[in-house]
Order: C-alpha cells, then structure tokens, then sequence
C-alpha cells in the first residue's frame, strides 16, 4: 500500500458527505455528470475525503466574496486517480476544481490549465520554496497548494524532563538529554530510552518516505536525478544504514509497521520518539497515556540539513472545463483564505503565513518545527516522474522491508537500481 494511501485514510476524520451549506454536496463516485456551463457561478470541485474538511470553510468565503457557489464531489483516495485518469481521457470532465496529490502532476499535467496569475512573487514567498518549485511543470504553474505537511520529531516531553533519565544520560553519553538534532543524537536517544517494555523509536518498513527523508538530508536527489536513477550512490546507502541501526531501539516486524501502527505505537506510549506526519500532534487522543505530555522538534539533519518530503495536494484546473473563470476564481479563494484549512479537523495549509498565524497558540506547538523542516536547506518533493507511485509499492517498498528484516543494503539498493531503470525505460 502506497504511503499516500495510508496516511490519508488514517488522517481523514470521518467519512461521510457533509453539506457545504452553500450547495447541495455530491457525494461518492456520482455527483454532478457534467460542468456548469460557461459563465455560471458555481463550480464542481472534485476532492479526496480527507481534503473536503480543508476546504469546508475555503467554500463558504468564496462564497461570500466572490459569489462562487461549491458543490463538493467526494471520492476515496483509491478510486479517485482511476477517475481523473478515464475523464481527463475522454475530454468529458464532471469538475472544474480537482484537488491532486502532488504525486499525480506528472500523470496529468498535459491536462490541466496554467493558472500563473495567481503566483504573483507576493504569493511565491508565502509558499515554501520545495512546493513553489513542484507546481512550475513545463514553465507553467499548474497547482496552487492548498495543504501541506511533513514529519516532524514528537517525542516523550515528561521523559526527556525527568531528572533522573538526564542525569543517567548525560553520564552515559556526554551531553545534554534534549530533542534530537542530528541522526547521532537520535541513535544515542533511542538507545537510551529502550528498556523497562519501552522503545525508542520506530522504524516504519512498510512505507518509503521516511527513508527518503534521510537520503535528502545525506545530500542527494530521491532516487532519480534527472532521468538518470542514483538510488545505489553514497548517500541512499548511508541513509538506509543509518534507517536499519534504529531497528534495535524499535519494536520488533519493522517490515510491517506503516503509518497507522506507529502513531498506535506512540500514542499507547510503546515508544519514547517518533518521526512522524505533523498534523498528529494535535490528533492525540484525549484519553492516550501520553496526551499532554508530547513536545514537538525540527525533522533531524544530516550532513546536508535538515530535510523532510513535503506531502502538498493541489488545486488544479482542468483544461476542458466550461467554467474556466469561476474555477480560478475559487483557487484564487484558497489562496486568499489558506488559513481557514488550519481551523479543519485535519489541521492543515500551505502558506507560510497561515501556519505562522497559528504557531504560538496553545494546541498548535507542531507547526513551528514544521516551518522549519518545510523551509529545510534538504527538503524537496518526490520526483517527478508519472511512474512514481509504481516505483515506490513495487521497488521501494519492497526494498525497506528485506532490509530492516537484515538484507544486505548494497545489493538491496543495486537491485532497486535495475527494476527502476526496467520500469522507467
């Protein structure tokens, strides 16, 4: 199962259409079965379930002040690119707005409208520099990012505290108990606090981003360089040592741990540190053993910094739409009210000034360490490649899992090397 896929049916609060209150709400795979015509004021606009939430609030402005009414068409995540592929295909679309994760712009950028007037150089430097760069395809920008996130460290705030595990770990390592900054730091943290039934951290085998997280903060393109496929040079190797030495701190079936099962594990309080998605901060059950008790840092650095793998979806207008006008127009929308995505139940925006509205108000301690990992000198989005949802579940995926389960790293990556050259021929 692919890391998007995952992490959005665990994000998604609920699953149920809920009226927009400006418009009747289509819900699942039916909805309206053509566009407005040209000229009308309302726009279809085609979402993944966890997205309708992030844009609930964005509707109703626009509403407000632009006279554009929304009708949401809502779809899960594992039937929505098999849509967006058979109407972009046939030239028929049933919406003028579709939200894409950002791994889907290579499949459908010959599709979709440049909508450049809205990333005035104003608007380019309240967008983190990583996701800026992802919407520019071809010298057109074709998305405008309505949420964002990355993983950040949450760890143990009331066991880094405590007196005795710092003095018992400044005298077994030489330096201050604190949130880890550096991949060595979080080793010794790790080490440290695996004992008593507890671990340190987790290793998610069954998803590929943190890895690559890793391999950006050893300084190197994710996998692919251009079109040229790199995943066996220095830095991957480096970064998936430095993945599988946690796995002694960690529970044990890393193979099969995905994003679901660590947060479980951290949020039962099986483990002292997680790298994890920042929206979860504030997704901590009321009654978990650790609610409360949970302090927020910066992605860990590398040689190269700190890096994370942003994880954007985007506004997109299709080519074919009659309603071009008021499509651009409710883009325009999420733009001027991003912040609006913050007070959603997932918690989520894309411009810098919106999580910086919020990051010094109770509740919202995770955004400013997701600031900094976004604006990390390493960060930067997946390749850009339409093949790279194929590449991730069959090569990356299956690579984590043989090596945390103790395979060789230089010929697990040596032959992840010639399956992607096979697939991207």
């Amino acid at each position: 199962m692919s890391t998007r896929k995952t992490i959005t049916r665990f994000a998604t609060i609920g699953g149920i259409c809920t009226a927009v209150a400006l418009a009747a709400t289509a819900c699942g795979a039916g909805g309206p079965s053509t566009t407005g015509s040209a000229g009308t004021s309302t726009v279809n606009v085609l979402v993944e379930a966890g997205g309708h939430a992030e844009l609930t609030g964005v509707a109703e402005q626009c509403k407000k002040d632009a006279g554009v009414d929304v009708n949401f068409v809502e779809l899960p995540y594992d039937g929505m690119f098999n849509r967006l592929s058979s109407e972009f295909s046939s030239g028929n679309v049933s919406f003028d707005v579709a939200a894409l994760d950002s791994v889907w712009l290579p499949s459908f950028k010959d599709a979709l409208q440049p909508i450049d007037e809205i990333f005035t150089d104003e608007a380019k430097k309240d967008i983190f520099p990583a996701l800026v760069k992802e919407a520019n395809v071809d010298g057109h920008f074709i998305g405008l990012p309505a949420w964002t996130n990355a993983e950040i460290i949450l760890y143990r705030k009331d066991l880094f505290e405590d007196a005795k595990n710092k003095a018992d770990f400044q005298a077994k390592y030489g330096y201050e108990l604190a949130a880890p900054t550096t991949w060595k730091q979080y080793q010794d943290i790790s080490e440290f606090f695996t004992k008593d039934g507890m671990y340190g951290t987790d290793v998610k085998g069954g998803v590929e981003t943190e890895w690559l997280a890793h391999v950006l903060q050893a300084g190197s393109p994710m996998v692919l360089d251009g079109d040229k496929v790199v995943i066996d040079n220095a830095a991957h190797k480096e970064a998936l040592d430095f993945y599988v030495s946690l796995t002694k701190s960690a529970p044990s079936g890393a193979a099969q741990v995905d994003w679901a099962a660590a947060q479980n594990l951290f949020n039962q309080g099986q483990t002292a540190m997680t790298r994890f998605w920042a929206h979860a901060y504030r997704q901590i059950p009321k009654d978990s053993p650790v609610a409360g008790k949970v302090g927020t840092a910066p992605m860990i650095a590398g040689s190269a910094g700190i890096g994370g793998v942003p994880g954007p979806w985007y506004l997109t207008v299709p080519k074919t739409t009659k309603n071009t006008e008021a499509a651009k127009k409710f883009v325009q929308c999420a733009y001027d009210h991003n912040s609006l995505g913050v007070e959603s139940s997932l918690g989520l925006a894309s411009r810098i000034s919106a999580f910086e509205k919020y990051q010094d108000k109770e509740g919202y301690e995770s955004f400013g360490p997701l600031i900094e990992t976004l604006n990390g000198e390493a960060t930067a989005t997946r390749p850009a490649t339409e093949k790279w949802q194929q590449i991730v579940d069959t090569v990356l995926v299956p690579m984590l899992q043989k090596a945390v389960a103790g395979g060789d790293s230089a010929t697990l990556l040596t032959e992840a090397k010639k399956q992607i050259e096979d697939l991207i021929k």
